[in-house]
């Protein structure tokens, strides 16, 4: 599973990667996890607004800091 956190690097991005990964260490999965910080790449997903969350290529969430339970519905768990 590879997981992207898309954004500028500003708090709220950080806490979604620091969120994302306590989300994974809860439900026992690996995944990579890559910050995408080029505004052209993240224009690329037609993504808004920051942070946004792409899961395997899908974007599952943008323009709000989810919690790691919010994050764990999302991947099925």
């Amino acid at each position: 599973m590879v997981i992207k956190i898309l954004g500028s690097g500003c708090r709220n991005c950080v806490t979604l990667k620091e969120n994302t990964e306590a989300a994974l260490k809860a439900a026992g999965m690996d995944a990579e996890i890559i910050k995408v910080t080029d505004l052209k790449d993240i224009m690329l997903y037609g993504v808004m607004s920051t942070p946004a969350l792409v899961v395997d290529e899908k974007v599952v969430s943008y323009g709000r800091v989810l919690k790691p339970n919010e994050i764990l519905k999302l991947l099925g768990r």
